[in-house]
């Protein structure tokens, strides 16, 4: 075996080329190393494949609402820059209120934007009724968050790819790895060395460093025929985060995309079943009743698909980036579970500045996966 220095033909390895570990190989061939990108199976598979490309500012604790408000500003920053075929859609979000109560909670949360800096407006009835006329009658209004957006993103996990590639990185597909040692990545009966590792496996990371508390969640999505203007925002109920912190149950929330494509992507559910991808029609049937309770509209729509991913989900709901002291080397970027997409750009930013000894743009302690551990010892 090689040791890590002048013969190891790369300077970082990193393991999963979706969108999170693709973000990555872009921000460190940006800093001139020479990176190597594998996975088991092939790019923009597994979540990224099978999620909504919604880049989201979301605000359930402070250290969410900073990872992704940066994330949200690199990806506005790259928009000019991206291909056709990524679909950027700068849409922006809604979150929908229901009634007096939940309005009350509009105000809070644009209090909240409005003091980190964050545009937003609150809309009464009559506002949400001529933005999205395909909305239930009777909401109380809502908050727009016009700097949200939509992707493609296995497109765009492609260009990122591209963009590391012309740096100089290497991809290679259907290349599963083993095990992480320190310094290196198992392949078969070919080792591999670098002075870096990145875990970027998704909800397979643990497999790789098996103390990450990451735990596959399931979560369905279905697709509409084409039905231009049928919706023209990401519409989310407030409730969205309620629904999406229930780890012991199924859980439905009303959540719609609008395509490019002029279809309609409904979402979304969470189940924690292991890793049983199987569509569940009962959990499918609650989820699209829930979206039809917000947009009666939707269920005059054509169905052409429904199909099923699965998040890597985390205790606190946190990511974990971060070096994983335990394995000299090693660095983790995984556990994003519904935020992926959003924060991959984010991830690769705190990582990229940490391997290079470089302050983040935000405190990046809260994503610390040494966190884990230290909860583990605690308990």
């Amino acid at each position: 075996m090689t040791a890590v220095g002048p013969m190891a033909q790369y300077d970082a390895i990193v393991v999963g080329a979706g969108i999170v570990g693709a973000a990555c190989a872009r921000a460190l061939a940006n800093d001139g190393r020479r990176v190597l990108v594998l996975d088991a199976r092939y790019a923009a598979s597994g979540a990224t494949a099978a999620g909504m490309g919604h880049l989201v500012v979301m605000d359930d604790g402070s250290a969410q609402l900073a990872l992704t408000t940066l994330s949200v500003a690199l990806w506005q920053e790259l928009a000019p820059t991206l291909p056709a075929a990524v679909e950027h859609d700068a849409c922006g979000t809604i979150w929908v209120a229901t009634d007096e109560r939940e309005l009350d909670a509009v105000h809070a949360k644009q209090q909240l934007h409005a003091s980190h800096g964050i545009a937003s407006e609150v809309l009464d009835a009559h506002d949400l009724a001529t933005l999205e006329p395909n909305l239930r009658p009777g909401l109380a209004g809502g908050l727009l968050v016009p700097g949200d957006g939509v992707i493609y993103q296995p497109r765009a996990t492609s260009w990122l790819l591209d963009q590391a590639r012309a740096n100089g990185s290497t991809i290679r597909e259907h290349c599963p790895v083993q095990r992480i040692s320190a310094h290196a990545v198992h392949c078969g009966d070919e080792v591999l060395h670098a002075e870096v590792i990145v875990n970027a496996a998704g909800a397979e990371a643990p497999l790789l460093t098996p103390a990450l508390p990451i735990v596959p969640r399931k979560g369905h999505l279905v697709i509409t025929d084409r039905h231009p203007g049928f919706v023209r925002h990401q519409l989310v109920e407030l409730g969205y985060l309620a629904s999406a912190h229930t780890m012991t149950a199924a859980s439905v929330a009303f959540n719609v995309q609008p395509r490019a494509t002029e279809q309609v992507l409904v979402g979304s559910s969470r189940e924690l079943v292991g890793w049983d991808s199987s569509l569940n029609r009962d959990v499918l049937a609650r989820m699209l009743a829930r979206a039809i309770a917000y947009m009666p509209a939707l269920a005059r729509l054509s169905a052409i698909r429904a199909w099923t991913g699965m998040r890597p989900a985390t205790p606190d709901k946190l990511p974990l980036i971060g070096a994983w002291e335990p394995t000299p080397g090693l660095w983790i970027a995984a556990g994003h579970e519904g935020l992926g997409i959003t924060t991959s750009l984010g991830t690769a930013r705190l990582l990229a500045d940490l391997i290079a000894g470089r302050t983040p743009p935000i405190d990046a302690a809260p994503f610390s996966p040494m966190r884990t551990l230290a909860s583990s010892a605690a308990h």
